[in-house]
């Protein structure tokens, strides 16, 4: 497999490169394409970037919807209120042939418009302010290093993405709603179900029902005992007062939960694995741990694990680079390709935690802009600190392409990584 300096396929070399932007009448691409190398995008957004930003493909689904590559298209394009993130419209780029149908039953508030998105969000807004996250920084210390003294104890090899990944951002996230951790796999599971573009839409609905009954339970608990925690919070603020149904409330639980600990454990388990891969990189953060912030940033930049997680329809008739997608159409921003563009990132393959100016779109843009992000942010600054620092000698386990990655899930990630030390 390529290293993140080889990754990028030159124009010259690249096939879709003869696809000029203004030929209307050149067939849509297949979309999603997979990744090369699992520390770049894909090599084909270099060339759709460069000749065809705004381009049309065909999904699995067999609709046709647009992809969209440049930085200052995709932020405009997110940023643009007459794009709808409605997962009820009829072109809604789904991804998955169960996507739309689950989505429109459980009504993720992420795939809403405001009001009804404006209304949620100010719900959990409080919970992942700046300040309430650095208060977290002790709890979130000691529950990684009570995770890593339990993997130390068991010996090697493990599978990294289970005993560590998942077991850090799962717990941060249950422990923050007040869910108990007693089967960190469980919701790992049910994410793989609901996340995965191979799931029917039967499938995803009995994942999603088993975590809505388990969240129904919580709340029932926490309307006769409140405690100190998001869920009894949102109880006692939102549901006793009648602000939201108890359906509403477990889809906001529901889609905190996936969306919490998907992303999180994916960029633990990428990160890891390219400091593994990158001997000096891990050194430099070893040497200097004042530079885990910007390196956390540049990590996120680079991996883009939510690449096509921002799914929109054009309400109406929008003009991107020299192309009109017409109203009803669905479009896709690509964080990876944005955040690779070398008009906005010096050399973008390149890993740098020295990067200035690291405007990256990792969590997306505008107003769906990733919730949690700031205890995203803490939750790998602290998993991948106390990791260099305690485990120095950690390496893989086996061979280098026994690694499983995720090419089937909303979320890019690893299935599984075997790691010793």
């Amino acid at each position: 497999m390529s290293t993140p300096e080889t990754s990028t396929a030159s124009h010259a070399s690249d096939p879709l490169r003869t696809e000029a932007a203004s030929d209307t009448t050149a067939p849509p691409r297949d979309f999603p394409v997979q990744r090369g190398c699992p520390f770049a995008a894909p090599a084909e957004y270099d060339a759709l970037r460069t000749d065809d930003p705004v381009a049309r493909v065909t999904l699995p689904t067999k609709k046709e919807a647009w992809v969209v590559t440049r930085y200052d298209d995709v932020r405009e394009l997110l940023s643009d209120p007459r794009v709808s993130a409605d997962i009820r419209r009829p072109g809604f780029p789904a991804l998955g042939e169960g996507e739309q149908e689950a989505g429109a039953r459980f009504r993720p508030f992420i795939r809403t418009d405001a009001p009804e998105h404006t209304k949620y969000r100010r719900m959990l807004l409080p919970v992942f302010t700046v300040r309430r996250v650095r208060a977290m920084r002790p709890a979130v210390q000691a529950r990684v290093d009570e995770i890593l003294d339990g993997m130390l104890a068991a010996g090697g090899p493990v599978d990294f993405v289970s005993a560590y990944a998942n077991a850090v951002s799962t717990s941060v996230i249950c422990e923050l709603l007040g869910i108990p951790r007693e089967n960190l796999e469980f919701f790992r599971d049910v994410t793989r179900i609901s996340g995965s573009r191979n799931s029917t839409a039967e499938e995803v609905a009995e994942a999603l029902g088993g975590l809505f009954g388990l969240l129904a339970e919580l709340v029932a608990e926490r309307r006769e005992e409140p405690q100190d925690d998001l869920i009894s919070k949102l109880v006692t603020d939102h549901l006793a007062t009648g602000d939201v149904t108890m359906d509403q409330l477990l889809s906001t639980l529901g889609i905190t939960i996936n969306a919490g600990r998907e992303t999180t454990t994916s960029m633990i388990a990428l990160s890891t694995l390219l400091l593994l891969e990158r001997p000096e990189l891990k050194e430099e953060l070893r040497r200097d741990p004042s530079l885990v912030p910007a390196a956390v940033d540049e990590l996120l930049r680079v991996l883009s694990v939510a690449d096509s997680i921002p799914l929109r329809v054009a309400a109406e008739d929008i003009d991107l680079s020299g192309r009109t997608i017409p109203a009803d159409d669905g479009v896709i921003a690509l964080l990876a390709g944005a955040n690779h563009d070398p008009e906005q990132f010096d050399e973008p393959e390149r890993v740098d935690f020295h990067r200035t100016d690291n405007h990256h779109v990792a969590f997306g843009y505008g107003v769906h802009q990733c919730v949690g992000q700031h205890l995203a942010r803490l939750e790998l600054e602290v998993a991948l600190e106390t990791l260099i620092r305690r485990v120095p000698t950690l390496r893989l386990a086996g061979d280098r392409d026994d690694v499983t990655v995720k090419h089937d899930s909303a979320t890019f990630g690893l299935e599984e990584l075997r790691v010793t030390w």
